[in-house]
């Protein structure tokens, strides 16, 4: 039975693509998204509150009503009375954030004591104060955290990162354009109207926004691009800690430190660039200037935590303008999301026990084995790969571990407390700085490989170079990604794909870089590495050459690494496939056959609709292509497509041999 079209096919065969998502007046010669995935985009138009719609859309939007429904239902839990249980944690924090009438009762006021602070502080415990601020309340004037050591990744190190920046990406401050300018006119309005809120008067308001914005802006002409902070090798540059406070003198490390709890023997420093400017600029800013930073940012970093009149402001620029966005989600949806965030596991309990069956584990645990054996083939077929680079690279295949799932140890929640006579800003405030006290407390001290980097209902995956393992939490382990009642051919089409692509992530312009162990390890051969960048260089090309708007061209290089990966999963699932399809026996269903339900199942994994605006934004700070990108840029260069398809010369979809860049 089809759980889309109720639809039940052949006895005895599992059921196949969903032909009402196909648009059968395109020709796949033509357009294959548009043949693929055209009746699912008529079928579903962007809901309002949506900047984008797709299937990882529609299967989060199904999570988020299973959350919710989870949640609720714990005021009927027998642990939900008794102080500092999960369960009581979870329901009052969602309680929290959906008590509307006092949120709007209580509006700026649970700022008050941290901005009592900021604006009576002394310019000598400035470095003091940015500590404090980075124990979860903003990450102001640069970003400090711990993690694993890349050329020791059992170990965990203090790292140093650029700051952020409120709108994201340096392009916007940088680059003189319509839309920049739109942008920019937009965070005026917001900056002015977040001070607006806390009682700043329109001088005020004003003078705020200048220093805001001269500050960003200085901080954007000296940050790493896009492409620079893809390159692991730059953002690896370790310092003792005298040689940190030699090189960047002007700032009172000793001071920070103490201040944010711990005192590293050697820090990593991300972008060098950046803290050489930063040694200079900090000296030069007025007080007036740093105050209105800081004030700025804590009050836009907690505008999410507030009355209706600051997550309106918020959604103003970051939804409408910057996304085209026309309604704001609605407040359980907000709630929800925050309480799932702070408590994840918390919550990824509830949903593990109702809603992933063992069953599930065990088809994916197969899966992931038939990929792996897969990769194994295609490394060893490489025409361009010596033999010594290989042997490694099968070696860091083996290595790879994987989660499936949910994780064999749940995070402890004991030190966070949620008290509903606290305001909702206040419980995310301390549960913000216990997050920050838990992970700073890690420094020097050996990686948990155990922890898991996302939680079990996230409709998603990630492969870590520093862990060397990939992780598909229970969430994306749905239809249409995972369905144990479609045939092998749908399935290895979507998760297959999905599998085979956080694998090849360990083999991309990033991953390649980290050994099995999950160190930076120069392991290949250069002449290896020589061929894989002209051959990325290919790929690039391919990408660039795409206009997503007028005048505007996809960024290849800055999503390289997701489009040798679509590749990569791509070819490596079909030889899975192939390798175990004996007991489908070239089974037409729907009138397709299994190669091609196979790339109609990996096409409709990347259905969706998009507006204009997010299209510009995605481009910007996004290091995956678009959907249609994905799909059309990336089959056009593999020939058992074609052959599918019957694809030849002189079809759109059709790419010359001597055209088509395979990799992995």
């Amino acid at each position: 039975m089809n759980k889309e079209t109720g639809k039940t096919t052949s006895a005895g065969i599992r059921h196949g693509i969903d032909v009402a998502n196909l648009d059968t007046e395109v020709s796949p010669k033509v357009d294959f998204y548009k043949y693929a995935c055209g009746g699912w985009q008529r079928r579903h138009p962007i809901p309002p509150e949506f900047a984008s719609y797709g299937t990882f859309s529609v299967l989060s939007e199904n999570a988020r009503k299973q959350l919710k429904e989870l949640i609720l239902n714990l005021q009927h839990h027998p642990d939900v009375g008794i102080k500092d249980t999960e369960a009581q944690k979870v329901s009052d924090l969602y309680a929290l954030g959906m008590d509307e009438e006092r949120l709007n009762r209580e509006g700026a006021s649970p700022l008050s004591q941290i901005l009592q602070r900021l604006w009576h502080f002394d310019m000598s415990e400035l470095p003091s104060l940015i500590a404090w601020l980075h124990l979860g309340l903003s990450s102001v004037f640069f970003g400090s955290g711990v993690g694993p050591d890349a050329k020791d990744s059992d170990m965990n190190v203090m790292h140093l990162a650029e700051a952020g920046l409120g709108l994201g990406d340096r392009d916007y401050y940088i680059e003189d354009n319509e839309t920049n300018r739109r942008i920019m006119d937009a965070y005026r309005v917001y900056v002015k109207r977040m001070m607006e809120l806390i009682g700043y008067d329109a001088q005020a308001q004003e003078r705020v926004w200048e220093n805001v914005i001269a500050v960003e802006t200085d901080f954007a002409r000296h940050k790493m691009t896009r492409e620079q902070h893809r390159d692991p090798l730059l953002r690896y540059n370790m310092m003792s800690l005298a040689e940190l406070k030699d090189n960047y003198p002007s700032f009172d490390w000793d001071a920070y430190f103490k201040g944010i709890g711990v005192i590293p023997d050697k820090v990593n420093v991300m972008s060098t660039d950046f803290y050489g400017f930063l040694n200079d600029y900090l000296p030069s800013l007025s007080r007036q200037r740093i105050e209105d930073y800081l004030v700025y940012s804590f009050v836009s970093d907690s505008s999410g935590v507030l009355s209706d009149d600051f997550s309106e402001a918020n959604f103003e620029l970051y939804g409408r303008v910057m996304s085209g966005t026309e309604e704001q989600r609605p407040r359980w949806k907000r709630a929800m999301g925050l309480t799932n965030s702070i408590l994840g596991e918390a919550v990824g309990k509830l949903y593990v026990e109702k809603y992933f069956p063992p069953c599930n584990k065990e088809y994916m645990l197969r899966l992931v084995e038939n990929l792996r054996k897969a990769l194994a083939v295609h490394i060893e077929d490489l025409s361009w790969m010596s033999r010594p680079t290989k042997d490694l690279a099968l070696e860091k295949l083996d290595a790879l571990k994987v989660k499936i799932g949910y994780p064999d140890k749940w995070k402890d929640y004991s030190g966070i407390h949620i008290n509903p006579d606290d305001s909702y800003m206040e419980n995310v405030r301390r549960a913000s700085v216990w997050f920050a006290e838990d992970n700073y407390k890690k420094c020097g001290k050996p990686v948990d490989k155990s922890e898991w980097h996302m939680t079990p209902q996230t409709v998603n995956a990630y492969y870590s170079p520093l862990n060397n393992e990939i992780c598909f939490p229970a969430g994306i382990l749905q239809p249409p990604y995972f369905d144990l009642a479609a045939d092998d051919a749908v399935n290895y089409g979507a998760i297959g794909v999905v599998i085979g692509h956080e694998m090849t992530h360990g083999f991309d312009d990033q991953g390649r870089h980290f050994d099995k162990d999950g160190n930076l390890n120069e392991w290949w051969q250069p002449e290896d590495a020589e061929k894989f960048n002209k051959l990325a260089d290919g790929l690039v090309a391919q990408f660039d050459a795409v206009e997503v708007a007028p005048g505007v061209h996809a960024n290849g290089r800055y999503t390289l690494g997701e489009n040798i990966a679509d590749q990569g999963g791509l070819r490596v699932a079909l030889t899975a496939y192939e390798s175990m399809a004996g007991n489908e026996d070239g089974h037409v269903a729907d009138g397709y056959s299994p190669l091609q339900r196979f790339y109609l199942s990996y096409a409709g994994v990347w259905a969706g609709n998009i507006r204009e605006e997010e299209i510009l934004e995605r481009t910007k700070t996004d290091p995956h292509s678009l959907g249609r990108n994905r799909v059309n840029v990336t089959l056009r260069n593999i020939a058992p497509f074609f052959d599918a398809f019957s694809i030849s010369e002189g079809d759109p979809m059709f790419r010359p041999q001597d055209e088509r860049v395979i990799i992995w």
